[in-house]
């Protein structure tokens, strides 16, 4: 009996460590399953094709791109390189660009574009003056382009912060009157509210948070809007906080003037409506109407006239 004990001990002793062993190849192979997606029977791991190919390009393209980002922005001047700083801001930073990216678009654009615009031109088999002609105005697209999309982009975003800002102040005059801090009450904004507003209080929390003064912060949301609304707000709740004035009331006047503003703006778009209107009636819908009308009486008179 004792014999029969200590074998059946030695044998369940040898099979736990092989249990275990298994166990933990197969922990092995879920844990990096989880890392690259793909785990040979050896419990190794089998790199994909697109995941060698991705890590390809980064050792090759990317460290290249590094150091050609690196040399580009040694050569562009500080003062510059903040004033493109605050022009993508304004913009809502298009495609995660910086400044550097930014220039190096414009660069190979005016790079490629009238190459482009000129190999255009050589397939219509246009003679050499207007392949010159497609590769200037090439050029003109590629200088005047990404301005102009940084301009557009910086208007619809201010567009849709001015169609924001009375909702907003709303919310931050409740959170106020309820007891909460300014700080506070932007939090509490961001939680509730998505848009451009939102990102852009969110931004100025987290610079009071790195060590900006408010009065900092806040203007910095002054600069990267461009609204005499959110101006003339900023400004506004800068000065009640430097004179010590209550902060609801002067959101509330804030508010109702606002939605004021925009009550005018609809009556101003109204007002122009009748004249936007009198091109299509003048150009499309008054020459079919003359056309419908005067038509037959026209060929009566045609035919009346030919047969004479």
């Amino acid at each position: 009996m004792l014999y029969a004990a200590f074998c059946m001990t030695v044998t369940l002793t040898i099979y736990a460590l092989f249990v275990l062993r298994d166990e933990r190849k197969k922990l092995l192979k879920r844990r990096l399953s989880h890392i690259t997606g793909h785990v040979s029977d050896a419990g190794t791991a089998v790199m994909l094709p697109a995941e060698r190919e991705a890590t390809f390009l980064s050792r090759t393209l990317l460290p290249v791109w590094r150091e050609l980002r690196r040399g580009f922005s040694r050569t562009l001047e500080e003062r510059k390189l903040a004033r493109l700083e605050l022009r993508l801001l304004q913009a809502g930073r298009p495609f995660g660009m910086s400044p550097v990216d930014y220039r190096m678009l414009q660069l190979t654009l005016i790079l490629a574009m009238p190459g482009i615009a000129g190999f255009y031109g050589f397939l219509l088999n246009m003679n050499n003056g207007v392949i010159m002609l497609f590769a200037f105005a090439g050029l003109l697209i590629a200088i005047v382009l990404p301005d102009y999309y940084l301009s557009l982009k910086a208007k619809s975003r201010s567009k849709f912060a001015l169609r924001e800002l009375p909702d907003v102040l709303d919310l931050l005059t409740v959170s106020l009157e309820a007891g909460l801090g300014f700080d506070a009450a932007l939090t509490k904004l961001i939680s509730k509210k998505n848009g451009v507003l939102a990102e852009e209080f969110r931004h100025c929390l987290e610079e009071i948070r790195l060590g900006r003064t408010r009065r900092e912060a806040l203007s910095g949301v002054k600069e990267r809007l461009l609204l005499d609304e959110i101006k003339v707000l900023i400004s506004s709740i800068l000065q009640a906080e430097k004179l010590g004035i209550g902060m609801v009331q002067v959101l509330r006047i804030q508010s109702h003037e606002v939605r004021q503003q925009r009550k005018q703006r609809a009556e101003e778009e109204a007002m122009k409506a009748p004249i936007k209107m009198l091109f299509p009636l003048v150009l499309f819908i008054f020459p079919s109407l003359f056309i419908v009308l005067l038509g037959p009486v026209a060929i009566q008179f045609i035919e009346t006239f030919s047969k004479k």
